[in-house]
């Protein structure tokens, strides 16, 4: 709009121009001067804007191209962790149908196995109504031990799970044994029935167990004669379980407190053996 103005005044001096004196076509001269210098910074502020528009123009579409950029790498983004997520929840899931699996499965070879030891301990109480009934004659090892019981039903007892031991039932033995400490725990024989509770665990390779059942000959009947050869034997044990340093203070233990008995030669054999 102001330059429609700025061409009218002009046209409209270059009209009266024609019929001015000299000093008034001076005037309007510098009038005109001052105007074409008022247009020429019209012109320039125009070209200033119009640059600086076409900058702003370049700099939104810039900025559009970097959000777009930008989305598509969220929702990309978005997109892979979901899979991810996904992918962990579905496997996670099948780690846990899994394991429910193989925990349903144990449960149902403990329900069996219960089973079968129920079915195992009515068939040794059949045993130990029959047995006691019928002669038994023990190993020569044996007999000083058995001779040494108060009574008759103690002995046929002690006979009965002796036998068991003997045929290699060490199952039945344990059972047998234990029940005999149980029914004469002031018996003589407790001691022996008690190391060889530990003896049929070792026959068993549960040689943690035998460690315990040995060393419970000791604590429990510490003047009894099986507590050289249960040393022994839980040396023997944790040797079997690669537990050098106790297997050598248990079988020094045997050298150095029963050096006269045939165990501490055993034991002095075994040392040498876990030292090379």
């Amino acid at each position: 709009m102001k330059i429609k103005e700025t061409v009218l005044t002009v046209s409209l001096l270059v009209a009266l121009s024609a019929c001015a004196q000299p000093q008034q076509i001076e005037l309007l001269e510098r009038e005109q001067r001052r105007m074409r210098s008022d247009n020429a910074s019209l012109h320039n502020e125009v070209e200033t804007m119009r640059s600086s528009l076409a900058d702003t123009r370049a700099n939104m579409q810039q900025l559009q191209r970097e959000f777009s950029t930008l989305k598509e790498s969220i929702d990309e983004t978005r997109y892979q962790v979901g899979r991810q997520i996904g992918q962990s929840t579905r496997d996670g899931d099948q780690r846990i149908k899994d394991l429910e699996g193989r925990v349903a499965k144990l449960a149902e070879t403990l329900k069996t196995q219960e089973a079968q030891l129920k079915l195992r301990e009515s068939e040794l109480m059949q045993l130990r109504k029959v047995i006691p009934q019928t002669a038994i004659v023990p190993p020569s090892g044996e007999t000083s031990e058995i001779a040494a019981a108060e009574n008759e039903p103690s002995r046929r007892d002690y006979e009965s799970a002796w036998r068991a031991f003997e045929r290699k039932d060490y199952r039945a033995a344990i059972v047998l044994f234990k029940d005999f400490i149980n029914k004469y725990p002031k018996s003589r024989l407790a001691n022996s029935a008690q190391y060889w509770i530990g003896e049929s665990h070792y026959s068993l390779k549960e040689y943690d167990q035998a460690i315990l059942e040995f060393d419970a000959v000791r604590s429990k009947y510490p003047q009894g004669e099986k507590v050289p050869a249960a040393l022994l034997k839980q040396g023997f044990a944790f040797a079997e379980l690669g537990e050098k340093v106790n297997a050598r203070l248990i079988l020094q233990e045997v050298v150095e407190k029963y050096a006269q008995s045939p165990e501490a030669v055993q034991a002095k054999q075994k040392l040498k053996s876990l030292e090379s």
